[in-house]
């Protein structure tokens, strides 16, 4: 059997992040168990691990075959991995190994493994082939070598030569995770050798829009979104429908999957196309819905906050015209940005954008009315989001209802029946639930404000932990909507700790790289810098790369520094009004050496924790369930 039969672009890696024979041979059996060749990868780990045991399978010139046979095994299959540094392999020239070609084969095949063995040594000992193999720029150029060696033409899927994809990518939030989703996308499309074209929908709007011919010339559509996007316009095209955090993960398994997905649509039916799209309109997705709130309403809170810290700077009582320390200055900044400027817009905002994600534009007014009636009740940041829910919800129900009206009424619909029911039914529910609401509010802001130092420092540890659990994914988003809840109930000290906790792990992984360089690889380490711009811009996704290849080690150490710099901010008492900016608000900050002090702290622990673990603990790999 021919090697490029058992091995495809999924099970070959150009760069192992192992320093060791036992992490080398980990990464490896992980790569077979992603590509479903596995029952139980522990088990065919333990088999590899005990055939070397038996006598090191690193050969002379930097080649290394480690094979095992075992009931895990579902199919044979290989993994082809470069470790450009070399690894100590116990190798018969005893020269460190660089070329890994590992053999995988059930329990009950034949003796395979060394035709494949005599097949590949035939074609490693070359040394001009062993070169070519060290200089190839994509998973797809090592497979054609080894295809062109053994006298085979690859399917032109396989080679993906001249295929051409469109991409969407957008999270909820609209920063982070949407840019990185469409950087490692376009990595992989051109180590792939694929033509990539990717449209961005951010907090600062569509860029990189994709044109009516962009998309008819497209081979496969890939949408990485956790936001509602439109399908119309791709009707007729493979589709590919993922959360965004899929594409940052594994951007070249996915980009090869669009490839793979079958045309259900037809253009012009309008028909949802894609088997992962049936659930691309989910209206029932509130962790979405409330994110989308919370993104739109953030300049509001940013540029607000902002402008009453500065007006503070000026003296607490500098905006009142009754204080000697009045100043005409201060008094603008605290107008523009406090309960009569930008503050005051946040609860509105927030319930209106929460209702327009969820009934599109329909549903924006009556939830921004809502949201205005909890915001004159004092309902705060809780009124807000019920506002929201209810009149996006509210508005989806009456759209239904009018299912039954003939296609002539639409325009009616839309100006007349939608704002006026919309309106009376939101306005209704949310004057009955204000004041209930308003108490629960006033009992949160007593609760914060009656914390002792002991409970306060718990608090923020446990918020600033939250921070660095999945780095911009829904428990992230939990802690820092709860940091925003608590500055609009006029404490400030939960989101000094939120965004502390929030600058570690992206920090703590940059500092680790320059500090201690072995542990980490070639392009970890070429990270690190810009690891360290995002940590000091409060961009945790920052850390996302390190924590996806290697979780089990990066996550905790994470949570650890996060944990501590939430701690210590709490204990010194920081206060912070503006919610977002990182190194740039520190200065805003009450306290902001202490707070400096915190943000080190938590760095350093998370930075010394990584590099412990990397070196001294190696995680079991997970279990994959039969048939999965």
């Amino acid at each position: 059997m021919a090697l490029t039969q058992l091995l495809s672009t999924d099970r070959i890696a150009l760069d192992l992040k192992g320093r060791s024979k036992e992490d080398v041979l980990a990464e490896m059996v992980a790569m077979l168990d992603d590509a479903g060749k596995l029952e139980d990868p522990e088990a065919f780990l333990d088999a590899v691990l005990a055939r070397e045991a038996t006598g090191s399978t690193g050969l002379e010139q930097g080649i290394a075959m480690p094979h095992a046979r075992s009931q895990s095994v579902r199919e044979p299959a290989l993994a082809f991995a470069i470790a450009r540094e070399g690894i100590e392999f116990g190798a018969l020239d005893g020269k460190p190994s660089q070329l890994f070609l590992m053999i995988a084969e059930p329990a009950d095949a034949d003796s395979q493994h060394l035709d494949v063995l005599a097949a590949a040594s035939c074609h490693l000992i070359d040394p001009a082939f062993r070169e070519r193999l060290m200089l190839a720029k994509s998973e797809t150029e090592i497979l054609q070598l080894f295809a062109e060696a053994e006298g085979i033409e690859l399917p032109q899927l396989e080679v993906q030569a001249e295929a051409h994809l469109v991409a969407v990518t957008s999270c909820p939030a609209g920063i982070a995770h949407t840019y990185m989703a469409a950087e490692r996308l376009q990595q992989a499309a051109r180590e792939l050798h694929l033509d990539l074209l990717v449209e961005t929908h951010g907090s600062a709007g569509v860029r990189g829009a994709l044109s009516v011919d962009d998309i008819h010339r497209a081979d496969a559509v890939l949408l990485a979104v956790d936001r509602n996007i439109g399908l119309q316009r791709f009707a007729g095209k493979p589709l590919l429908q993922v959360p965004v955090t899929d594409a940052i993960r594994h951007p070249k398994r996915l980009l090869l999957r669009a490839l793979r997905q079958p045309a259900l649509g037809a253009p012009g039916t309008g028909e949802v196309v894609g088997p992962a799209t049936s659930s691309e309109i989910d209206h029932w997705g509130f962790y979405r819905h409330l994110m989308t709130g919370v993104s739109s309403m953030l300049p509001f809170v940013v540029g607000g906050g902002i402008l009453i810290t500065l007006s503070l700077l000026f003296g607490i009582d500098a905006a009142d015209p009754a204080s000697p320390d009045f100043n005409p200055l201060a008094k603008l900044l605290l107008q523009l940005g406090g309960p009569m400027g930008a503050f005051g817009l946040m609860v509105p905002v927030l319930a209106a954008f929460i209702g327009r994600s969820i009934a599109d534009r329909p549903g924006l007014m009556p939830a921004m009315v809502g949201g205005y009636i909890a915001a004159q009740a004092g309902a705060g940041f809780l009124g807000g989001m019920v506002a929201g829910l209810i009149g996006g919800y509210g508005v989806l129900l009456l759209q239904r209802l009018c299912r039954v009206l003939p296609d002539s009424l639409d325009a009616i619909r839309t100006i007349l029946i939608y704002p006026v029911l919309g309106l009376l039914l939101c306005g209704s529910l949310m004057l009955w639930l204000v004041e209930p609401m308003s108490t629960l509010n006033a009992h949160l802001v007593d609760w914060l404000n009656g914390l002792n130092i002991g409970n306060r420092i718990v608090l923020g540890g446990l918020l600033a932990g939250l921070m660095a659990v999945d780095m911009g994914g829904p428990v992230n988003k939990a802690a820092y909507t709860f940091g925003i809840a608590a500055i609009e109930a006029g404490n400030y000290f939960p989101q000094a700790a939120v965004m502390a906790g929030g600058m570690v792990p992206p920090l703590g992984l940059g500092l680790a790289t320059l500090l201690f360089p072995a542990v980490f690889t070639k392009l970890e380490r070429q990270s690190g810098r810009a690891c360290l711009i995002m940590g000091a811009s409060f961009i945790t996704e920052g850390a996302i790369p390190y924590a996806v290849a290697d979780p089990l080690r990066v996550i905790p150490a994470c949570i650890l520094g996060s944990m501590l710099a939430g701690c210590l901010s709490m204990l010194f008492q920081c206060q912070l009004l503006a919610p977002h900016g990182g190194v740039f608000v520190i200065p805003l900050v009450r306290n902001w050496p202490g707070y400096i002090l915190a943000i080190a702290a938590g760095a350093l622990l998370t930075a010394s924790l990584v590099v412990l673990l990397k070196r001294f603990f190696r995680p079991r790999l997970k279990r994959r369930p039969a048939g999965g």
